[in-house]
């Protein structure tokens, strides 16, 4: 069996659409990607329903994975012989990078909601379990799948090593702001990354800027910013998203109810039963997820047919603006007045919230603290980013939330049944 700690013969490339070339020299990693579960990412879209809005946003976990160990392994080759720095702990950087989304899985956040699961646990679950990654894991040590789960879990020894991929600005944020930004074809969440990695610094416990990179990373923040609100939190992805859940909330009341599918849907049956072994996780992906929501157009059951009509069809729910302290008046008038009308409120009548919080400094004790970016001055001094940049300062500690109202308008403006019912609802709702 080959050194798993040595270099390959010759170096291995990926021609990459954001970053040019993704360069592998360790037979670590090069063995990595090659395992069944991370070839699985593949088959899993970053972007969710991200797609039916912008038709570029075809790109996969597997891609965006690629692009973290990219980034990751360019910030430690430029940390190398620096103090505060060591060395021993790059091949953990690089794996960890690798390895941080492994445990996603189709349609990954909507699929959490309706069947209670987490893709960090997944991840966890992959790597120390009966795995292909394991087992290449475990010739570098018995010890070392435990030390790459720390590192993403954030409970690594080294705070420097884990801020490099968890933190405030790290390689997973600045893979998938430029790769969403570039599949997606907005301009939003562009920055320059070079400038932001010639200016980083290994510290202690985190990586730090030199002051003269300071709008490097001002122009990093604004992308993040923008890139939420532009494209993550786009309101037709989340009318797509909400159809999808709905989908995934009605098959799985409809086995419950000892509902007779067409064709059984045998994937599903440990989802619904939440009893989901780590084999059948990952024989999950969104191609099987795509394959039942084609076959539902034909279920006997009208719920389930036209909510997958609908998502395959991109016929999606409209939406209006949304103030839930004003809307939850109306709200026990708007459900009577759906159920008036033959319309399930609970799977036609759906109010969805998002909300960012692009860079927060630093407040002890509060849940879910996230440390600050700190810009080294010439004199070796560390200065928190948002009271040295006006740009930053104007948006930190800033908490945006938007809400929307979102509901089938084609069936309202259908006027052949409940006429008089459907003209008050439009009324409430416009």
């Amino acid at each position: 069996m080959s050194n798993i700690l040595g270099q390959l013969e010759e170096e291995k490339v990926f021609k990459d659409p954001v970053h040019r070339y993704i360069h592998v020299k360790d037979r670590l990693i090069w063995e990595l990607v090659g395992t069944r579960e991370f070839q699985r990412l593949r088959r899993i879209r970053q972007l969710g329903t991200t797609y039916v809005t912008f038709h570029g946003a075809e790109h996969t976990r597997f891609n965006h994975s690629l692009g973290v160990y990219e980034i990751m392994r360019r910030m430690i080759s430029d940390f190398s012989g620096r103090p505060h720095w060591d060395e021993s702990e790059r091949l953990v950087c690089l794996v960890a990078a690798l390895l941080h989304d492994i445990g996603h899985g189709p349609f990954s956040h909507s699929f959490e909601k309706v069947f209670h699961t987490d893709h960090e646990e997944w991840t966890r679950r992959i790597i120390l379990g009966d795995t292909q990654i394991n087992k290449v894991l475990k010739r570098v040590g018995e010890d070392f799948p435990q030390k790459v789960t720390d590192v993403i879990e954030k409970t690594y020894s080294n705070k420097l090593v884990v801020s490099l991929i968890s933190s405030q600005i790290d390689a997973d944020r600045m893979d998938y702001l430029q790769r969403d930004a570039y599949y997606t074809g907005v301009s939003y969440g562009h920055f320059d990354m070079e400038r932001i990695l010639r200016v980083m610094r290994p510290t202690e416990d985190q990586a730090v800027f030199k002051q003269s990179g300071m709008h490097a990373v001002e122009d990093y923040i604004m992308s993040r910013y923008q890139m939420y609100w532009q494209v993550y939190f786009h309101p037709v992805t989340r009318s797509a998203e909400v159809i999808l859940s709905k989908i995934l909330h009605r098959a799985k009341h409809l086995y419950q109810q000892n509902y007779q599918f067409k064709q059984e849907p045998t994937h599903f049956y440990s989802l619904f039963n939440e009893k989901l072994s780590l084999e059948d996780y990952l024989r999950l992906d969104e191609a099987i997820v795509m394959y039942y929501f084609q076959i539902w157009q034909e279920e006997g059951d009208r719920i389930l047919s036209d909510l997958c009509v609908r998502f395959n069809d991109r016929k999606l729910f409209k939406y209006v603006e949304c103030d839930p302290s004003k809307q939850m008046s109306d709200w026990p008038t708007l459900i009577d007045l759906f159920k008036q009308a033959n319309i399930d409120p609970d799977y036609y009548l759906v109010i969805d919230s998002s909300s960012d919080l692009p860079y927060d400094f630093y407040r002890p004790g509060e849940e879910g603290e996230k440390i600050p970016i700190f810009l080294l001055t010439p004199e070796n001094d560390l200065r928190e980013l948002s009271r040295e940049s006006d740009v930053v300062e104007a948006i930190s500690g800033k908490k945006r939330t938007d809400h929307k109202l979102y509901f089938p308008l084609d069936v309202l403006n259908d006027e052949t049944e409940y006429k008089e019912v459907k003209k008050k609802i439009k009324e409430i709702l416009f």
